[in-house]
């Protein structure tokens, strides 16, 4: 889906331990002159390999866990060798350790992490509940972000994206829908943000609580729906696509037919809806948010139906039905249709001969 892509996201050291010291219990020990290094993975690594040493399997941008066992592993050296080790480890430009459950950090990293300006940090958690909220902050942080021109909504709980050109009707659709009760996340400009396989939609700091309409110019939906009527945040689960309504386009009849669209990496379902005098967007969006929920628990009315007019063409159908050939006059001349008949009762007549 056309959108504006944000530039790849990192997390620098010096902003982890503004944001994150107290919470995650952070304290600076050595390589204050390396804060500026940039965390770009929210998976943490444990170096255990590197001590041993398979130092190609560092990855860059990792937090380097250190806990007990490579502590214990690393005062088991020498001196002479946990010197050696340590400076060629913090010589393969490493983003920042952190040594967990208080831990005494070796001398000689301390000295290989000033000489170096690798940022060595402890902390008195353990390192599973470290890791833990480390990786939660870092998931937020660093997620893959882009910019979408369209309107998010919370329709049933379902967050619906509502995209089209310019001038379309999208604001109003919106509007329209807020008035019937739902909710507002973001109108013109919606930002979204891919945290795993999720897509969550924000509105602009600038732009929330507030809508475009021509003619009529910014409105603040806070104040004149009230703050039921907004939401901070949703995810981005159906995308319905607003189109002008082109006389001779063949359109999708049945519903059948599955469409999606990739939103950072993520297959959206989407829905073409053409938009003409007198229908009303705003139900069927509505609608389209029902029977979306209702095809997440596995009941799908257009397959059944499609599933049905099969098994009664096929053949004989349970329910009494059968099938006549009539010659039909249309603009081609006269072709043959497939029309569904009752069995018809017998009449008075044919009853009473039947009986004679």
């Amino acid at each position: 889906m056309a959108g504006k892509a944000a530039p790849e996201p990192a997390v620098s050291v010096r902003r982890l331990l503004r944001e994150r010291r107290a919470e995650l219990k952070l304290r600076l020990v050595a390589g204050r002159t390396g804060l500026a290094r940039a965390i770009l993975q929210s998976r943490v690594q444990r170096p255990g390999l590197a001590l041993s040493g398979y130092f190609e399997y560092l990855r860059y941008g990792r937090v380097q866990i250190l806990g007990v066992s490579e502590s214990t592993y690393l005062q088991k050296l020498s001196a002479v060798a946990r010197r050696r080790l340590l400076a060629r480890l913090a010589a393969c430009d490493v983003t920042c350790f952190v040594v967990t459950k208080g831990l005494p950090p070796p001398r000689e990293l301390v000295q290989a992490a000033d000489s170096r300006g690798v940022p060595l940090l402890v902390t008195p958690l353990e390192s599973t509940p470290f890791i833990k909220r480390l990786t939660a902050y870092l998931d937020e942080q660093l997620a893959r972000r882009a910019q979408l021109h369209g309107v998010l909504v919370d329709v049933f709980g379902l967050g619906v994206l509502i995209s089209g050109e310019s001038g379309i009707g999208k604001s109003e659709c919106a509007l329209d829908l807020v008035d019937r009760g739902h909710g507002l996340v973001a109108d013109d400009v919606v930002e979204v943000k891919r945290i795993g396989d999720t897509l969550v939609g924000t509105s602009p700091l600038l732009l929330r609580d507030h809508m475009e309409l021509r003619g009529l110019g910014v409105i603040n939906i806070r104040d004149l729906y009230g703050v039921s009527s907004l939401r901070v945040s949703q995810r981005v689960e159906l995308v319905v696509d607003l189109e002008r309504w082109e006389p001779g386009k063949e359109y999708d009849r049945l519903g059948l037919q599955q469409e999606s669209v990739d939103v950072l990496g993520v297959d959206v379902p989407r829905l073409r809806m053409p938009v003409a005098p007198g229908r009303s967007l705003a139900i069927l969006i509505e609608v389209a948010a029902r029977n979306h929920l209702l095809k997440e628990r596995g009941l799908d009315g257009a397959q059944r139906f499609a599933h049905r007019l099969e098994a009664i063409i096929a053949g004989p159908a349970a329910d009494g039905f059968r099938r006549r050939a009539e010659p039909v006059a249309g603009p081609m001349g006269a072709t043959s249709r497939t029309e569904l008949l009752r069995p018809q009762a017998p009449t008075r007549r044919k009853a009473a001969r039947g009986r004679a």
